[in-house]
Order: structure tokens, then sequence, then C-alpha cells
């Protein structure tokens, strides 16, 4: 593990010349990006040697991930192994990514004048989802309680009682606050949404990712009433660094409601590629030595970040159970545009302002530890002193 963790997780790749969107936004610029969320870690080998040989075939012609009975038990041994969730194969629907598949599910659910639910802050995707769709936008807030962040239960009660309510877009773990819901928790939001009668899609993307085994993650499919019914979105992609592939999957264990989505699909989602199914098999059936390694490394940077960040005067840090990404308060900086003033110290985080909290940044430390030493050591230098 420690020879991995050196040549994996420290190695500084370059990436300014490969038309990267998180390293073209500042480009040119001396600033650091920890923004997006894709990590600064080469895929494992298994993944890499996999593309490489159907590189080589030469022939890239449209594909069919149905075919793929290998990539689908890859899939269903996965969920299995990680989350004790034994699902059958029809259940599995392909996706050319996560905000294509929930964008899917408010076109087959919603009709005009609808009311979707997100908690704020939130994945900005998710928050804007309603406005691509003629929806209006049901917002419930986050509460910091018991040393995590919290959905605000009462408010959600509150926006799913609203007649024009239809559909909750969950997103678990949280993005960005990085909090996973316990089971009691979610069996709250399935009791309000069989209720009230509001489908229930979960985004699950980071459901890998979890820095605190005791809180693990428990998949909305698994609920004992909604789970039948609920639309689960999940990849590989955040987890193993293969996010440029645009591959995803849906589990809807209703038949009913599996073909409502599929076909409000049709004519506007493409099929999952072949490249990103093969990655997607590759790492749920041969990396999993490479996927516990970054685990550890993660934990050792958010202990770091945790003890840096809050020794810095105007910020804090309360680091949660899950994702590679630091929600980190910069409010006690007392300046009017935080995002601007991380960039001037040569940082450039995710804007809290997009996810719902605009005192806030979101800062991703999937990276080399010396990546993140040099982004404190520029933010001790040069953000400004609080009064």
């Amino acid at each position: 593990m420690e020879s991995m963790t050196n040549q994996w997780f420290e190695q500084l790749v370059e990436r300014t010349d490969t038309h990267s969107l998180k390293w073209n936004r500042y480009k040119n610029k001396d600033v650091i990006p920890l923004w997006v969320a894709d990590s600064e870690f080469k895929s494992p080998t298994e993944i890499q040697a996999a593309l490489a040989k159907r590189v080589q075939h030469g022939i890239f012609g449209y594909h069919n991930p149905y075919h793929d009975e290998d990539a689908t038990e890859a899939v269903v041994n996965w969920l299995d192994r990680r989350f004790n969730w034994k699902i059958e194969s029809k259940w599995l629907v392909w996706t050319p990514g996560v905000v294509p598949a929930f964008n899917v599910m408010l076109r087959a659910f919603c009709q005009k004048g609808d009311g979707v639910i997100v908690q704020t802050p939130n994945y900005p995707p998710i928050l804007n989802a309603a406005n691509h769709h003629s929806l209006e936008t049901l917002s419930v807030g986050t509460v910091w309680s018991n040393g995590r962040w919290q959905l605000d239960f009462e408010e959600l009660e509150r926006q799913a009682a609203k007649p024009n309510a239809k559909v909750f877009l969950l997103c678990n773990p949280m993005n960005p606050c990085g909090s996973v819901y316990t089971e009691k928790e979610l069996e709250k939001i399935e009791a309000i949404c069989l209720r009230n009668g509001v489908y229930l899609c979960s985004d699950e993307i980071h459901a890998d990712l979890i820095l605190e085994p005791s809180q693990p993650h428990f998949p909305a499919g698994r609920l004992s009433e909604i789970g039948s019914q609920a639309v689960t979105l999940m990849a590989a992609s955040k987890t193993f660094n293969i996010a440029g592939f645009g591959v995803s999957f849906a589990i809807i264990k209703d038949p009913k409601i599996r073909a409502q989505f599929k076909q409000a699909a049709d004519g506007i989602c493409p099929s999952a590629n072949n490249l990103g199914v093969i990655a997607t098999k590759t790492a749920f059936s041969q990396c999993e030595p490479w996927y516990l390694a970054q685990l550890d490394y993660l934990r050792a940077n958010q202990q770091y970040l945790n003890k840096a960040i809050n020794e810095i005067p105007g910020l804090e840090y309360k680091p949660q159970a899950a994702t590679y990404l630091a929600w980190i308060n910069a409010e006690g900086l007392n300046v009017a545009d935080v995002q601007k003033t991380f960039e001037e110290a040569g940082v450039g985080p995710s804007p809290g302002k997009d996810f719902g909290w605009p005192n806030y940044v979101r800062i991703n430390f999937a990276c080399p530890r010396s990546m993140l030493e040099s982004a404190i050591e520029r933010l001790q230098q040069f953000l400004p002193k609080p009064r």
C-alpha cells in the first residue's frame, strides 16, 4: 500500500496541455486549480491497460452497453460488496453521465409548473435543473446539528406538501457539505415522499468516497418501501477519475418507472460509450486495492486540511464523512467577494455562490499533498487578516 501511495497519489501529473476543464480555467495564471471534482490521480493501471487494449483494436463503431454482460455483472457485484445491495441486472440503465440522468428524471415525471425539491447548498447542476424544464425549484435548507450538516426536515415537510411538488433530487453523500445520510434520515425522507406522492431521485456519484467507515453509505434504492420506485444514480467516475468518459448508470427496480425513464431519454441521451463502460467494468472488477489505497490517502489529506485551514484566521472547516471536497466557511474574512479573494491569493476553489452559499468555497483535496501544501502557504501569506 505504501509503494502504491507513493507511486500514484503523490505524483504531480502535468495537465495544462490536455484541454482539462479544471486546469484551463486558470491557464497562464498563477492560480492552483482546486475546484471541479476530478482528481489529480492517474487512474489505476488496470483501467489504462483495458482501454489501451480496446484502442489497439482500431474500430470504434456503435456500441450497445447492454450486450456487455461482464460490465453489468461488475456493477451488480460492486453494489453487493460495497453496499450490501443485491440488485437484478435488469434494473440497471446505462446513462451518459449523472447530470443528463437527473434531467431525464425531470423530463420523465414532471410537467410544466411542477416543483422540484432540492437541498441548499448543492451541486450547481442540481440547483439549476428545474430551470431547464420550466419547473419550480422548492429549496430546503441545511442545518448544523450534532457535529454534522443535516437536511432541514421541517422545511422538507413543508415543501413536499405543496400541491406541485413532484420530484426530490437528493444528493447523497451531500455535495458540497460532505455528510452521509443515515438510514434513519433516509427513512424520514422515504415517509415524507410517500405521504406526498413525491418521486425520489438520488444522485449518489460520491457513494464510494466514504472517509469515515462508521458512517456507511445507504443507497436510496435499498429503502424498504420507496426503494422499489426510487431512481438511484451512480458512477465510477469520481472514484476512479474517469469522469471524462461521461458514463454512469441508474438503478430502477420498478419496471414501469424504468420504462418511463428510458423513454424520456430517447432521442436526447446517447448510449453510454464503449470506452467508459470498459473503464467502469474494470474499475469495479479489478481495482479494489487501488481504491482502498486512495481512500487512505484522501483521509490523510482531509486531516491535513482540517488542521491547516482552521489555523488560518477567518476560515473554518468542519470535515465530514464523505467526498474529497472540503466545504470551507470564509465569512470571517469579511470580504465582499470570497472567490475573488482566494483567486488573488493564488488558489482557485469552487465558488460557494454557485452552490447557494456565497460566503463559502469548496476545495478539492484529491491531489498530491504537495499541491495542498502550496495552496495553504498561499492562503496563509496572501489572504487578508480579519479585522
